[in-house]
């Protein structure tokens, strides 16, 4: 049974954007059951380049990436999450659709990388740097055996890991 995960960030332009491609790639080429989503809570309607840039600039393919908000995945139909992570801490803030299912929820609080100064160059270094430290928990996630986890033991988990 697949693990879903839903990422979200408050405009789904960048952070939630890039956890969304980390884990997906992860998986895939570690051969786990898990897929991510990603999703906002007032989507700006635009993914932000460099954040596709970075995802590209890894081998990650962005084809189909698009802003989206959250109510698609309250929606009938929609696939059910065994994990919520927000990224940013405006999203970790505000008050959250009920999710069915009752997923585990976490918050991975990431800067924004669109705020870092130093021009265009030392925005690419902040969402390499971001890219970077969201694949190594995205990494952590999968080593976790989530099949046969509690929801307890995996909140437990999920939080030891924005920790590290």
């Amino acid at each position: 049974m697949t693990t879903n995960v839903l990422i979200l960030c408050t405009h789904n332009s960048a952070r939630s954007v890039l956890s969304e491609g980390m884990l997906n790639n992860w998986a895939q080429k570690l051969g786990k059951d898990v897929r991510a989503y990603s999703a906002g809570s007032t989507p700006s309607g635009r993914l932000n380049p460099l954040a596709l840039e970075s995802l590209q600039n890894a081998g990650i393919s962005t084809d189909g990436y698009r802003s989206k908000s959250w109510d698609e995945f309250t929606a009938p139909g929609a696939p059910q999450m065994r994990i919520v992570i927000t990224v940013c801490d405006r999203a970790a803030a505000e008050q959250c659709p009920f999710w069915p299912g009752s997923p585990v929820k976490v918050h991975w609080g990431y800067a924004d990388p669109s705020n870092a100064t130093g021009g265009d160059e030392g925005k690419r270094l902040a969402f390499e740097l971001t890219r970077q430290a969201i694949g190594y928990r995205m990494l952590q996630l999968l080593q976790l055996p989530l099949a046969s986890m509690g929801n307890a033991q995996l909140q437990a988990a999920l939080v030891a890991i924005s920790r590290d």
